[in-house]
């Protein structure tokens, strides 16, 4: 049984655009996550690009991925992610057991973040893992021209908050079975806390493609 990866990169971007081709360190966007996953080949068997773009279908080949043609019914803005995952899925002849989902709008990782993260995946015998890491800000809503507190009372520290976490994109394993129902985070997955600067960066706007930037040559080998 297989362990593959997906990663999703379709052409339509509004706020920047052609956002996964753009450059970023000196490659185009989406090739930072395909040679994340090539340099995880001991876990990942096979690399599969899921696009409705000619351009990244160039690009994911000629940087060693396979490439898996979307069909314009699952390219819209509104598309979960997870249909793009069940497509490749439906278009394999093998069979895979799990499903790992590198975005390429989060070209950073820790190094050892997959490995680590699998061998809790394998060990805990999950059917499904996500990364997140723990928020620090005070959260509150504005109502009737008010402010209210959501995760604190007025005058609490920061350091006395009740802690929350965020979802924060930088890898997502999942069984193969699940996807095929449409879910890639069950109600038992496993939270895994990243806590490292990289899990603040997933690339939106163009002022985040700067501070990924400013990040990457910081910390650059």
């Amino acid at each position: 049984m297989k362990t593959i990866a997906i990663i999703p990169a379709r052409g339509g971007s509004k706020r920047i655009p052609e956002k996964n081709i753009q450059l970023f360190g000196g490659l185009p966007l989406l090739v930072h996550s395909i040679q994340y996953a090539l340099a995880n080949s001991e876990i990942i068997d096979e690399l599969y690009v899921s696009t409705d773009n000619e351009s990244i279908k160039r690009i994911a080949l000629s940087y060693g991925a396979k490439a898996v043609d979307r069909p314009e019914t699952l390219s819209g803005d509104l598309e979960p992610t997870v249909s793009a995952m069940r497509h490749v899925l439906e278009s394999l002849e093998e069979n895979v057991e799990n499903v790992i989902l590198l975005q390429p709008t989060n070209p950073l990782r820790p190094d050892n973040l997959l490995k680590e993260s699998f061998e809790i995946y394998q060990k805990e015998n999950c059917d499904s893992l996500f990364t997140v890491t723990r928020n620090h800000q005070k959260f509150g809503k504005i109502k009737e021209n008010k402010f209210l507190p959501f995760n604190y009372d007025i005058g609490q520290r920061s350091q006395d908050l009740e802690p929350l976490f965020f979802e924060n994109g930088l890898l997502y394993i999942t069984k193969a079975a699940l996807i095929l129902e449409d879910t890639i985070i069950s109600k038992n997955a496993y939270p895994l806390n990243v806590n490292h600067i990289f899990a603040n960066i997933d690339i939106d706007t163009p002022e985040d493609m700067d501070y990924a930037e400013y990040l990457f040559q910081r910390h650059k080998l």
